[in-house]
Order: C-alpha cells, then structure tokens, then sequence
C-alpha cells in the first residue's frame, strides 16, 4: 500500500500544536506532497498524555492506518510505538524517543513506560521505521535514544545539537515523508 497520509503526535503539554516547535510548519510542507494528507489536532489530555486517552484518538480521529506515517515527538514517539504493538503502520518517524519514566511522576502516570516495550511486535507492524535524535537533548539521555534505536533497528538520523528537537522548522523531517512517499510507489 502506498503512504497517504501522515500524522503528528506531538509531545505533552503543546497545548495548540498548530503554534508550537515544528508541527505546524511540518503540516503545511507535508500538504504540499502530491497524494499525502496531514493531520494535526490538539490532543485530548495534553499534559499527563494517557495511552489509554491518546491510542483511540489516534485509532479513531486521526485514523492511523497502513497508509499512514506517524510522526511522534517526545511523547508523541511513546505514543506512537505503543500504538505499533497493535496496529499495521506504514511508518513511524520518532523524533526525541526514549524507553522510561525518567522518574517523572507525570511520565509514568501516563502509562506508556508501565511494561516491556514489544520491538518485535513494533517492527512486524511497521513496514519503515526511522528515527531523530540528539545527544544534547536536555530531557532524554542518548542510553534511552539509543535503546530505542537498537530495539527498532531504526534508520537513526543522530545528531548532536538539535537539542530536544523544538525549532519552528524541522527540514530533515520533510525530506524523510517525501522519501518514503516515493519509496512507497503511486
């Protein structure tokens, strides 16, 4: 199936995601892709970021499908590879991922980081699977990134200043959708 749409699940606490980091400038550019659509609602339970709230909204009003690329930042990469576990994806792109609570209470309130990641499950899932991440990032350390990139087997896009990844403009990102949309035939 070719790639038709992408959605971005941002990170907690973005409040209106369309004015926050890269997200609404990522929408716009990804439009602009012959035969792609991109979806960016507000999540509900933005702050805590519950997978038992945000996973159906993703299923259900962002319908995250087999032509779809998921595109999860910080949370939004929690997100997005626990939905993997149990859902065919075309791809997920995961920018600023991590494997624990960090021993933040509001991390482990929302569940994501309650069990064993499944990177098996992950990976039959999901036909691509590519990840960003950066060592100086101020939230997550590099151990965390890197274990998610072992346990995918992701293509890792490293870097070692882009921090936590919340600049208004995130170019690499567009160039990875437009790759795969290419990849993935008409």
């Amino acid at each position: 199936m070719p790639l038709k749409r992408a959605v971005i699940v941002p990170g907690n606490g973005a409040g209106d995601i369309e004015r926050c980091n890269w997200y609404g400038w990522a929408k716009k550019r990804i439009n602009e892709i012959p035969d792609v659509s991109c979806a960016l609602k507000n999540m509900p339970d933005p702050v805590t970021a519950r997978e038992s709230i945000w996973l159906p909204f993703m299923e259900k009003h962002l319908k995250c499908d087999e032509e779809t690329v998921i595109i999860g930042h910080s949370s939004g990469a929690a997100a997005a590879m626990r939905f993997a576990e149990k859902h065919q994806i075309f791809a997920i792109i995961l920018v600023g991922a991590y494997t624990s609570d960090l021993g933040d209470e509001n991390e482990r309130e929302s569940g994501y980081f309650s069990r064993p990641w499944q990177w098996e499950k992950i990976r039959a899932n999901v036909k691509h699977i590519l990840q960003f991440g950066s060592t100086d990032d101020p939230f997550l350390p590099w151990e965390e990134q890197q274990e998610v990139a072992d346990g995918l087997k992701t293509n890792l896009y490293k870097y070692t200043d882009r921090g936590h990844f919340q600049n208004s403009v995130f170019p690499e990102l567009i160039t990875a959708v437009e790759k795969l949309k290419s990849d993935s035939g008409p």
